[in-house]
């Protein structure tokens, strides 16, 4: 890779992590494959050479248990995923240049290629570990047969993940009190022999890679307590049947884990799309050319090979900062150059929860007849991507009619309908500098966006300038001067025909379906997708036909219809699972924490100085998950409060928002940074809690 700015003479690779075959696609699973396709179309206007890649992630514990539940073989339980995932991403306008999976033999050859390099190379050992058996059914669990106490937050855990907890990954053996999921018995662990990746051996090139890793801060932060701690071994073998066999002798009854052979996917797909195309996929993920390619790394060779960008969810931070660019590395292959990780998606402010039903699924939206760029304009530019982003219809709604409709659209309808009735095209003029300059600007905000890797910014660069020709349209009011000052009035329009081709351009890579919708109407020739940047100054064509509306509002009816059917199978779920649970004494009926039975007098409670705070700075803190420094004005003083709402909270945002604190805390240090203070929040997701109405900051809480 290189360090220069985007475009360079490297090819680059823009992938995005592969979806699990498991189980339907909803919204939220969107967001990354959106981001990642419009990121890919942004570098291509630029004019980078760039393969859009992924597949399907076929292998593991789950899809096992879920294909031996319905009868089936685990890979025909996949595939049928598999090809259900390959036909609904071009119906969200996601178009990959490879789409695989990584069950094909194109990955399992080169997933056994990496593995014998570092077996080479003397980074694999083997030694015997704790691995939880089920004595009733005398097998081996496989991690997700797995559940018990994560030993590092003390939270439920899956065998391989605290998913309840700390989010950390768990290696086998190490979760405590394990239970099988196939009997509910407890297990016991016996002595195996296991496959493990010296991790430590790449721990001083690991921290110099984050030093040098472009992308998202959290996916620059987050893994560097894992790098600059004591870094633990990997272990890439599994007792199961079900996933690319082992390459090696000794282990004829272990499997690779599947976060061995997942990541390799990205580079079986560039290859299978380089044997249909003239892209090199060697050039992009090989290090050091091929006579070095498979030797020995040393820490010079960073500045070479392709643009290998990820994008991801914050959930596989450490899968794609640390585990993967250790397998890179080990191999002769080049590493990441940046690695974007976004934040979840709620529906209408809540998390999604597919076990109730409450979820607009991928088929939901399409069924509901929208086109799919409303959808990917407001999944892209309602959030920074790092926070969390909230899709519902009334969202989906206010962006649609107010960015889509009341900008966009209709500068383009009311500028190219006043063109052709006026003039039959484009008026005989010069574009005005006014207008040059700002398309000029608007093409330096999209090479920012991408520079930055900010999606968001390359969704509001067209509406932006669109909202700019709506001001400068009706500040010189075309429609007076057509007898006045015919030419001045045919400079305007002209001035307008380029900025709606300018747009055009520009909202190709968020909104590629509506892009090749108004090219058609300027009546262009070529495809819209072809076009560089500097396209958006070429002179439009002389003559085109009437245009008609890019868009269409979304009425108050429709959005009410589809809450109401959202709220009615979020309902019937909740009853069902409400049925399922009567009888069961041990069963909860809802996730909420017991009440304590323990009371305080008044007296206790007036012991709390609770204070309304404003916040007024918001920073993440280097080095911790989940912790964030906040300067809040408590009304007498400014005080530094430290609170565990780095991943929930777009920290950028927090500035002005009112806050609840304890104020007669203790003073504590937490990862160095010293807090004086509590802010309150509620729930899983901290729900801050805020005022109603303008209490100033300072006013007690009674």
């Amino acid at each position: 890779m290189t360090d220069d700015d985007f475009p360079t003479d490297a090819p680059a690779v823009v992938t995005c992590g592969l979806p699990y075959a498991n189980g339907d696609l909803h919204v939220g699973h969107l967001r990354t494959y959106v981001s990642g396709d419009a990121l890919s179309r942004a570098l291509r206007r630029l004019g980078q050479e760039t393969a859009f890649v992924s597949g399907s992630d076929m292998h593991g514990t789950p899809i096992a248990v879920n294909a031996a539940k319905e009868g089936v073989s685990p890979e025909a339980f996949a595939l049928d995923y598999h090809e259900q995932y390959g036909a609904t991403f071009p119906r969200f306008n996601v178009e990959f240049d490879n789409y695989g999976h990584t069950d094909d033999a194109t990955n399992t050859d080169l997933t056994r290629d990496f593995v014998r390099s570092w077996v080479e190379h003397d980074h694999v050992f083997e030694k015997e570990i704790p691995v939880a058996w089920d004595a009733e059914e005398d097998q081996p669990l496989p991690d997700r047969y797995v559940e018990g106490t994560c030993p590092y937050c003390g939270e439920h855990a899956r065998g391989d993940e605290c998913d309840e907890g700390c989010q950390r990954h768990l290696e086998p053996g190490e979760i405590e009190d394990p239970v099988s999921t196939l009997t509910g018995n407890p297990a016991e662990y016996r002595e195996r022999a296991h496959k493990f990746l010296r991790l430590a051996d790449f721990q001083e090139y690991l921290s110099g890679f984050l030093d040098r890793l472009e992308g998202t801060d959290n996916a620059r932060n987050q893994p560097r307590e894992w790098v600059e701690g004591e870094l633990q071994d990997l272990c890439i073998t599994r007792d199961m049947d079900w996933g690319v066999d082992y390459p090696g002798e000794g282990a004829d009854d272990l499997v690779l884990y599947v976060w061995v052979d997942a990541p390799i996917e990205y580079v079986a797909s560039t290859k299978q799309y380089a044997e249909r195309s003239d892209f090199d996929w060697e050039a992009a993920w090989k290090l050091g050319g091929e006579e070095r390619h498979g030797t020995a790394w040393d820490d010079d060779w960073t500045d070479d090979g392709g643009e290998l960008v990820h994008v991801i969810g914050q959930d596989i931070i450490q899968h794609h900062t640390v585990f993967w660019p250790a397998m890179l590395r080990g191999a002769g292959y080049n590493e990441p150059r940046a690695v974007m990780a976004c934040g979840f998606v709620n529906l209408a402010g809540e998390a999604f929860s597919t076990s109730r039903n409450r979820a607009v699924w991928a088929d939901d939206y399409l069924d509901a007849g929208f086109h799919p760029d409303l959808f990917r304009y407001q999944i892209i530019t309602g959030s920074e991507f790092t926070a969390d982003v909230n899709f519902s219809w009334d969202a989906l709604q206010e962006r649609t009619n107010n960015d889509l409709v009341g900008a966009l659209g209709n500068f383009v309808y009311r500028s190219l309908l006043f063109a052709e009735r006026n003039y039959g095209g484009t008026p005989d003029a010069d574009v005005s500098d006014e207008v040059r300059e700002h398309i000029e600007g608007a093409i330096g905000a999209v090479r920012e966006a991408v520079n930055d890797y900010s999606v968001r910014g390359l969704g509001e660069a067209p509406v932006d300038l669109a909202r700019f020709g709506n001001e400068y349209i009706q500040r010189n009011e075309p429609w007076k001067l057509t007898d006045d000052d015919p030419e001045r009035a045919a400079q305007v329009i002209r001035d307008c025909v380029q900025l709606s081709k300018a747009c055009a351009v520009l909202m190709q890579p968020v909104l590629p379906g509506k892009a090749a919708d108004l090219w058609a109407q300027l009546d262009e020739d070529g495809s819209v997708h072809d076009t560089t940047l500097s396209d958006a100054l070429a002179a439009p064509p002389a003559e085109f036909g009437e245009p008609s509306e890019l868009f269409e509002g979304i009425e108050d009816e429709t959005v009410e219809a589809l809450n109401e059917e959202l709220a009615a199978r979020a309902e019937s779920a909740e009853e069902t699972d409400s049925d399922e649970s009567e009888g069961d004494e041990e069963g909860d009926v809802t996730d909420l924490e017991p009440l304590t039975e323990e009371r305080i007098g008044f007296d206790d409670f007036g012991d709390l100085d609770l204070r309304v705070g404003e916040v007024l700075e918001a920073e993440g803190i280097e080095g911790a998950d989940d912790l964030a420094r906040l300067e809040v004005d408590v009304g007498h003083e400014v005080r530094q409060i430290v609170a565990g709402i780095k991943q929930l909270h777009d920290l950028d945002a927090l500035p002005g928002t009112k806050v609840v604190v304890v104020a007669n805390m203790e003073p504590a240090e937490l990862f160095g940074v010293e807090s004086n203070g509590m802010v309150l929040a509620a729930g899983e997701q901290a729900d801050l809690l805020t005022t109603h109405g303008d209490a100033v900051p300072g006013t007690k809480v009674r």
